[in-house]
């Protein structure tokens, strides 16, 4: 299940701000690369050994830092691993649909589509791989899914700072319009599918991929132009989404080149 986000309120002058909690050395040290201005606050135990990057960034935007007890960073986790580091960030700001599948089509950029995601871990180590690849952007139902939240942020160390992510009321629709624009739809099932290493993939690319347990779901099954499977020896083991992700979109890189 999806673990709870925590929010805090605290003052900018006369305005309260809603925010979220990033926790971690990589993923605060990735987000004052990327997007410092989205960072409210920074905490470090007293404890920590000295972080001369993160108190030079810090400096440099203007971003709060204190030294605290690693007690009270612990509390504020609810006794997650911080490695001794926490940082208020704005609350995560999604992009419309239209927006993210224009910006695909001009920067060659690949759409994922996920369909009823519900393990944040697995949407966290999707980020991570998509943000990684450095060409992807993710699109999320509304409803019956997983968002982007603190856990999700956790395991994608920084992934979400180089991609945009959008959430649609109906993933079908969505993808209808992508097919619109031009975009070849691939999707992935475990048989009566083309292996992945035996396809030629069509470039503009939306990719689909199911959840955990269901797969995708049939009535999305109707909307893609191809079906792809991950070839395996042993038949009887599985990969959760999150490692099936990594090895389609690392072969979609590849052909891309």
């Amino acid at each position: 299940m999806e673990h709870s986000k925590a929010t805090f309120l605290f003052a900018i002058g006369d305005k309260e701000v809603k925010n979220m909690k990033l926790y971690g050395k990589n993923p605060v040290i990735e987000r004052l690369k990327s997007n410092p201005k989205s960072i409210r606050r920074i905490m470090i135990a007293e404890d920590h050994a000295d972080l001369a990057y993160i108190r030079k960034k810090c400096h440099q935007w203007g971003i709060s830092i204190s030294t605290v007890p690693h007690s009270k960073i612990q509390r504020l986790a609810q006794n997650l691993n911080t490695q001794g580091i926490l940082a208020d960030i704005e609350d995560f700001v999604y992009v419309q649909i239209d927006d993210l599948l224009q910006n695909a089509l001009d920067k060659k950029r690949t759409p994922v589509f996920l369909d009823n995601l519900n393990d944040p871990q697995n949407l966290g180590g999707i980020i991570r791989t998509c943000g990684a690849l450095g060409v992807f952007d993710i699109v999320l139902p509304t409803t019956e899914s997983v968002s982007v939240t603190e856990s999700v942020l956790r395991v994608a160390c920084g992934g979400e700072n180089y991609l945009k992510v959008a959430k649609v009321s109906n993933l079908g629709n969505a993808i209808e319009k992508a097919k619109k624009m031009g975009f070849w739809i691939v999707g992935t099932v475990v048989e009566e599918a083309c292996s992945l290493t035996e396809i030629t993939l069509q470039f503009p690319l939306g990719l689909v991929m199911g959840s955990e347990e269901k797969g995708v779901r049939d009535i999305i099954l109707k909307k893609l132009d191809a079906r792809v499977m991950v070839p395996m020896k042993n038949r009887r083991m599985s990969l959760n989404v999150a490692h099936a992700t990594s090895m389609v979109c690392y072969e979609i890189v590849r052909q891309k080149k």
